[in-house]
């Protein structure tokens, strides 16, 4: 999967006062592969982006293409024998690649969140998504209650 920054509009730099403190997400040379007993499957190779706050970014592509790896890479979630082996991941100004696994399960379902493509695996269809939704936010956020 390859995106080109041209193409969303925003320059991926790392200059001082360069305007970064803008940006919500910056993702700079991101590279999470698969160690398989057959060889290494380089499914991200180089990813840079930038979203801006209030910016939103849709990525599109065919299957396979690398959309849901890239999400589970942002969240540091991939799957084994998968792992990210390089570069960063930014978000409101904190690499998420040198957080603990504590310190991203605090920032997962708050800063940011995935539903996943399956969502009868993802979703209780028992109970209804807005229970689901706001358990995620009492979790994080006690201070918001359900009116």
């Amino acid at each position: 999967m390859e995106i080109d920054k041209k193409d969303l509009g925003n320059k991926v730099s790392n200059k001082k006062g360069d305007g970064l403190d803008k940006h919500l997400l910056e993702i700079r040379n991101l590279r999470t592969y698969f160690f398989t007993d057959v060889g290494v499957l380089k499914t991200l190779d180089g990813i840079d982006l930038c979203v801006k706050k209030k910016e939103t970014l849709g990525l599109v592509g065919e299957s396979g293409c690398g959309k849901t790896m890239t999400a589970r890479s942002i969240m540091r979630l991939v799957p084994h024998p998968g792992r990210i082996v390089d570069g960063e991941i930014i978000l409101n100004g904190r690499n998420l690649l040198s957080l603990s696994e504590n310190e991203m399960r605090k920032i997962r379902g708050d800063a940011i969140s995935m539903v996943f493509q399956e969502p009868m695996t993802s979703l209780n269809p028992v109970y209804q998504i807005g229970n689901q939704i706001t358990e995620t936010l009492a979790v994080h956020r006690p201070a918001i209650t359900r009116k």
